[in-house]
């Protein structure tokens, strides 16, 4: 049997994060019917302790050190956390919208208060980070309708060329699918789009997804059942990568790497946008897990240095 390296070229912090995940016991996840046990899982991840690490690898953040304030908008059925980095300019009305990852069932709580700050911080803009609501006690289509209503509430303060969206793997999947649903109902399209390793695809058929070794597939499968339950995964609300792609969707820029079990995802929601003429870049990162390296190494910097230079530019062509 060939034994795996840990990557030529890469940083000694992603490096040790390989040789981690490498040792990290797999955990298999409850049956998507075992409500109870679900809800141990939500709990447990949940809690104040993993706020800030959660914070970071459900979004592809880093942590700056800018000092953010952060405040709490309720919604309706949730709330938003809002961020603003410490010297930013009163006028500055740019604002991303956050939706964090976490295969729908973990990453929500007080780590999406540590995702505004990290992700205000790390964009030094604006920065809403919804705290979409989850399974078990909340299956799809709560998290698309907590999304949406979070843009609308945005649209009624900002001007949609002063919003962009981003999400990082369920997240990616959300603001996506929340793309589609503003293309339905004829909303004012935001200036741009970050999907990291986006789950664009829920029926799991992806070549990635399919040919994983690494046993993650396993418990994705019992929390994407878990979220779906008896919804059709080809539905475009469920899976965007088989919805229609509108002349208005914005420019797109896209993140995987060659270890992430998201690439097929990632790779086959470019092909699509470049086909309908969207504005696109794909950047793929060398022995990058799912989720990069959580936010401890340079590669991670990295992935935010370009994404900002993407967001930027939008902006700066309003």
């Amino acid at each position: 049997m060939t034994e795996h390296h840990t990557g030529y070229g890469l940083s000694p912090e992603a490096q040790a994060w390989l040789e981690m995940l490498k040792a990290r016991p797999q955990v298999p996840a409850p049956e998507p019917h075992d409500l109870e046990a679900w809800r141990a899982v939500v709990a447990g991840a949940s809690a104040p302790e993993y706020a800030d690490a959660l914070g970071l690898a459900t979004t592809g953040a880093v942590d700056t050190g800018v000092p953010v304030e952060v405040h709490t908008l309720d919604l309706p059925n949730t709330v938003v956390h809002v961020g603003t980095p410490e010297g930013l300019a009163p006028d500055d009305r740019r604002v991303l919208l956050s939706v964090h990852g976490g295969a729908f069932t973990w990453g929500g709580g007080p780590a999406t208060k540590s995702a505004a700050r990290f992700v205000a911080g790390a964009y030094g803009v604006t920065t809403w980070s919804v705290d979409y609501r989850m399974p078990p006690d909340h299956p799809y289509p709560a998290a698309p309708d907590d999304c949406l209503d979070a843009y609308r509430t945005l649209l009624k303060s900002h001007d949609p060329a002063s919003i962009a969206v981003g999400g990082l793997s369920a997240g990616g999947n959300l603001v996506a699918g929340l793309l589609l649903r503003l293309q339905e109902e004829k909303l004012p399209m935001p200036c741009a789009v970050v999907l990291n390793s986006p789950a664009a695809d829920l029926t799991l058929s992806g070549d990635t997804l399919v040919s994983d070794a690494s046993g993650e597939v396993d418990g994705l499968m019992n929390s994407l059942k878990l979220y779906t339950g008896d919804h059709d995964p080809t539905d475009p609300d469920i899976s965007p990568l088989f919805g229609r792609i509108g002349a208005d969707w914005p420019p797109t820029i896209l993140f995987s790497g060659t270890r992430d079990f998201l690439l097929s995802d990632t790779v086959r929601m470019h092909r699509k946008l470049l086909a309908a003429g969207v504005r696109t870049e794909l950047h793929v990162f060398e022995a990058a897990p799912h989720g990069m390296f959580g936010g401890s190494a340079p590669e991670d910097r990295m992935l935010v240095a370009e994404a900002r230079r993407f967001l930027e530019a939008a902006w700066n062509e309003r």
